[in-house]
């Protein structure tokens, strides 16, 4: 079993915001498996459990989707918890989320490494004790000028990013099913060369 992780904050001041990214991933991947998302007690979350990326009639792969109930810099209490809830190893999870480091609309996959100044995966990491799972940063690119970037990943998209971002979080949750049907390795390469 797999899970799903989308990275955020909670509440509708933050929703609309570029560290909210992972979180619109997600939601698209629940709609696609024709669910929503729903309160999980248990673990602080709102999870769903799906089949992702199949043909009707068809098994798939079940997968966990959740976004975290608690802010992002606390993110490893909830994601530590659902993983134990439904006991998940995790190197079966993908991580959704934002990436200061990416010029806007880049996706890139990778498995393990360093939290990159990101303070929910730094608290991912630090709750499940390993670096070992696999993420899909979503670039959001750098700040304009002297803009402190914690403003800046709380704010919302400019009006020509906003244009774009309904085509990318789709290309998002395409990489995300890829790496559930096809592994990592295929699709990174599909998502890095097009092919």
């Amino acid at each position: 079993m797999f899970a799903v992780v989308g990275l955020g904050n909670p509440g509708p001041r933050y929703e609309a915001t570029r560290h909210n990214i992972g979180q619109h991933v997600v939601h698209l991947l629940a709609r696609r498996a024709g669910t929503e998302l729903a309160l999980h007690k248990q673990t602080n979350t709102h999870a769903a459990s799906v089949r992702v990326g199949v043909a009707p009639g068809e098994l798939g792969e079940q997968v966990i989707l959740g976004i975290s109930n608690a802010y992002m810099n606390v993110s490893g209490g909830p994601v530590s918890a659902l993983m134990k809830y439904f006991k998940i190893a995790p190197e079966n999870l993908i991580v959704v989320h934002d990436e200061l480091d990416l010029p806007f609309g880049t996706l890139r996959l990778k498995r393990g490494g360093g939290s990159g100044g990101h303070n929910g995966l730094k608290d991912i990491t630090k709750a499940l004790g390993t670096q070992d799972y696999v993420r899909l940063r979503f670039g959001i690119g750098r700040p304009p000028g002297r803009q402190d970037p914690s403003d800046f990943v709380l704010a919302k998209f400019s009006a020509a990013e906003d244009r774009q971002i309904d085509v990318l979080i789709d290309e998002a949750a395409d990489a995300v099913e890829d790496v559930l049907t096809l592994g990592l390795e295929k699709a990174t390469q599909r998502l890095h060369t097009g092919k």
